[in-house]
């Protein structure tokens, strides 16, 4: 439940709200959720009672509707403690919601989108499968006409939320593979209907308290009120919607991310002196502040871009792609140069660093991996210059026809 006061307040109160609670809630409770190996219980309803769950619905659907340029800022603050407690609710802010916003009916809309948004109804994301990752049209499972239903059969792997959700969105082949992304359908999935199995892995390399899990579909039954928009052949648009919304968050935790990572280190490079100076003192050490510094300010400005873009009213879906690929390898930069600038305490023990070191490295992945960006905004590129001699999503003014006499 949201608390009521959350929704008076205009953005710029909210914003300072939400970093409060990053200082004050999230980063404190870091340790006792890694004790626990999961996400503390109070600290889930400190996120529903903040209205993080709700920033991506629209007011009248009971969230807070902010603007992606909003949201980025928004995902600057909060991801400035663990982006394990992202990994709670981004399935309901990205993913999920996006797409039954676009393409649900409308009941759809107004029977889970109010309850989502107050953390009451945690939905997962089922489309990556062991054979169909980034190649996600080439899905097998299946979903075949029954009656006056559907019967689905399938596995899915690497869903995040899947074994805490209340329901799944699977994406499912209800045409034949031929058709390719065509032939793709949605469907409501309730986590607890019969035949749904979840499985969570034996080990997570970081995320370790929101680890992804498996799910196993065996003849499960849905009416015909499961199918997403009510219309079969749309389930790879739907989820484009969503992935495109979900990628540039992941663009803007990358940033929270690294910013929390290199404000740690160079504050323990401030305290420690060796050669009797400080080692902050040192230039080689500076070299390495400074390249990180650099680094996350460029990502920092093109996932800030990317969603002034978004809000303009189209998705600039190459700028995203690239704010994704840059800011999860820029991530990566920064959390290995902290870790060899703390030393032994990047290692062993319980610095936060070390800890996001191995966290933002899922990052490279998540959302489209970053081979797979190289070579489709490789692919653009050549596609658009071919055509008409600009960029993708190009900044260029053109000129278009010449004014009329």
């Amino acid at each position: 439940m949201i608390d009521p006061e959350v929704h008076g307040l205009d953005f710029d109160a909210y914003l300072k709200r939400v970093a409060a609670l990053t200082d004050d809630v999230l980063i404190p409770a870091e340790r006792e959720m890694v004790e626990a190996g999961e996400v503390p219980g109070q600290a889930l309803d400190a996120l529903a009672r903040n209205g993080l769950f709700a920033i991506s619905v629209p007011r009248d659907l009971g969230g807070l509707a902010w603007s992606m340029t909003q949201q980025v800022l928004l995902t600057l603050e909060f991801t400035r403690a663990s982006c394990v407690y992202r990994s709670r609710f981004s399935t309901v802010i990205g993913l999920c919601s996006q797409a039954i916003l676009d393409h649900g009916t409308e009941a759809q809309r107004t029977s889970r989108l109010p309850r989502m948004a107050a953390g009451e109804h945690i939905t997962a994301f089922a489309l990556t499968e062991p054979g169909a990752g980034s190649d996600a049209a080439s899905l097998t499972t299946t979903a075949r006409r029954t009656g006056d239903g559907w019967t689905i059969e399938g596995h899915k792997r690497y869903i995040t939320n899947a074994h805490w959700a209340d329901e799944l969105i699977v994406f499912a082949r209800t045409g034949s593979p031929s058709e390719g992304a065509a032939g793709v359908s949605a469907f409501f999935v309730p986590r607890r209907a019969e035949g749904v199995t979840t499985r969570l892995p034996s080990r997570m390399n970081g995320h370790a308290e929101a680890p992804v899990a498996e799910i196993d579909l065996a003849g499960v039954r849905v009416g015909d009120d499961a199918l997403l928009g009510g219309r079969t052949g749309t389930g790879f648009a739907a989820a484009l919607r969503g992935i495109n919304h979900a990628r540039l968050h992941v663009a803007a935790t990358c940033v929270g991310q690294a910013t929390r990572m290199l404000e740690e280190t160079a504050a323990h490079l401030g305290s420690r002196e060796q050669f009797g100076a400080p080692l902050a003192d040192l230039g080689a050490v500076q070299g390495d502040l400074g390249r990180c510094y650099a680094d996350l300010e460029a990502a920092r400005a093109l996932t800030l871009d990317a969603a002034r873009a978004f809000d303009g009213g189209t998705v600039p879906r190459h700028r995203i792609a690239a704010a994704k690929l840059f800011a999860s390898e820029a991530a990566g930069r920064i959390a290995d140069r902290c870790v060899q600038l703390l030393g032994g305490e990047g290692i062993v023990g319980d610095h936060p660093v070390p800890r996001m070191w191995r966290d933002v490295r899922a990052l490279r992945i998540y959302e489209g991996s970053s081979p797979v960006h190289e070579r489709n905004l490789g692919r653009a590129v050549n596609r658009q210059v071919g055509r008409d001699g600009t960029l993708p999503d190009t900044y260029r003014v053109t000129r278009g026809a010449p004014p009329q006499p």
